[in-house]
């Protein structure tokens, strides 16, 4: 049995504990406020600033994990190195945590070391070098903290006016204490997908069908599996996936992000974890869920294929307001729905568009991609979050 070190317990994390325990394993969940929906599950739990070095420490010598496993950016992840030469390990790896918690880090090795087709980039830490940075990119352009998530901070440029704006907004909503931020260019996609990838202690790695998903602010709001695409462009993004992590190092999973354009396909972003996007894996769409693929790879167990099982889709439930004690009205209507399901994340607090459920649908293989998503997006705005 093993120890997990889990550093971040939202939803995803909820999952990963689920997971671990199935097979019984050790979790103490780690966030900033008590009661995560990690912790509800975990064998134990602690409540810390995950960006205070000493805290973060503390916590590692008082559990001493045989897994440290982050599920949040905004975390002091340079200790991390420390902690792989103290003898933990570290997942993926201490390199590829920080790296990849990082927006510039991550995006100068894919675009500088490894030649790999991106958006035209640049960065700024003030208001005014963001207003050079949009000249030399060009409007329109899409610009991002260096550090968060969900969507958080991240807004698009499409005047000259709003640059003010957009800097203001990527303060209030980046995470940690780093205050740069990213400028792309624009690419005119067809579409996006993620791509599960699983790299594995043994040095093979191995993909999930591909997750198509739609955004919203940044934040995704449906995704579905498998996402319709070209062999051509399925394998492009595969061997680029397989380049980064490879690059990176370590065993689990990691949420690969691609632009497919007319210009072929573009490396957008990566989480060394499990994605939210993934969330349609709930559905059962493989023979093993996102969650399960990344503990499997963390403890080596053998993984000896990744299966389409059925095509699934999810949609959010999002909160639009302020509660100390939110409550769900509207699950009866998802409950007498055919080939449907959905998990409430049991957040303590609601705040407005913070996401609080999932709804999952599923058909059989050759079914209706565009029927699933539909169904989970019509059951989904049927729950409402009570304030």
């Amino acid at each position: 049995m093993a120890k997990f070190l889990l550093l971040g317990s939202g939803e995803l994390g909820k999952e990963f504990v689920i997971a671990a325990q199935r097979i019984g394993q050790t979790v103490i969940a780690v966030d900033s406020y008590e009661n995560a929906p990690a912790m509800q599950v975990a064998d134990d739990f602690e409540v810390i600033n995950m960006l205070d070095g000493d805290a973060l420490d503390a916590v590692v010598e008082k559990h001493k994990p045989d897994h440290i496993v982050p599920e949040i950016e905004a975390i002091r992840t340079e200790r991390f190195y420390d902690y792989e030469k103290q003898g933990y390990h570290v997942v993926p790896s201490a390199r590829a945590a920080n790296f990849t918690m990082n927006r510039k880090a991550i995006r100068d090795l894919a675009a500088k070391e490894l030649g790999l087709k991106t958006a035209p980039y640049s960065y700024a830490t003030s208001e005014q070098e963001l207003q050079n940075a949009v000249k030399e990119i060009g409007i329109p352009c899409v610009v991002k903290p260096l550090m968060s998530s969900s969507g958080k901070g991240q807004s698009t440029i499409r005047s000259e006016e709003e640059v003010a704006y957009a800097w203001k907004y990527s303060q209030e909503g980046s995470r940690g204490d780093v205050a740069e931020v990213i400028v792309e260019g624009f690419i005119d996609f067809n579409y996006e997908i993620t791509l599960l990838t699983v790299t594995q202690h043994k040095g093979t790695t191995l993909f999930c069908p591909p997750i198509g998903h739609r955004q919203e602010g940044g934040d995704y709001r449906e995704s579905w599996q498998p996402a319709p695409m070209t062999k051509e462009d399925l394998s492009t993004a595969q061997s680029m996936a397989a380049k980064v992590t490879d690059a990176l190092g370590g065993a689990g999973i990691w949420g690969v992000e691609f632009f497919i354009a007319d210009g072929g396909v573009y490396f957008s972003e990566l989480s060394p974890r499990p994605h939210d996007t993934g969330m349609v894996t709930l559905a059962n769409t493989q023979n093993f869920n996102e969650f399960e693929l990344h503990l499997r790879a963390i403890l080596g167990l053998p993984i000896p294929e990744i299966t389409l099982e059925r095509i699934g889709a999810s949609s959010v439930i999002l909160a639009n307001g302020h509660s100390e004690s939110p409550t769900f009205s509207g699950i009866e209507a998802i409950a007498s729905a055919v080939r449907s399901d959905f998990r409430l994340f049991g957040k303590p607090t609601s705040r407005p568009n913070r996401r609080m459920g999932v709804v999952v649908t599923y058909d059989n293989l050759g079914g209706s991609i565009e029927e699933v998503v539909s169904r989970a997006k019509n059951l989904s705005e049927k729950v409402k979050v009570e304030l």
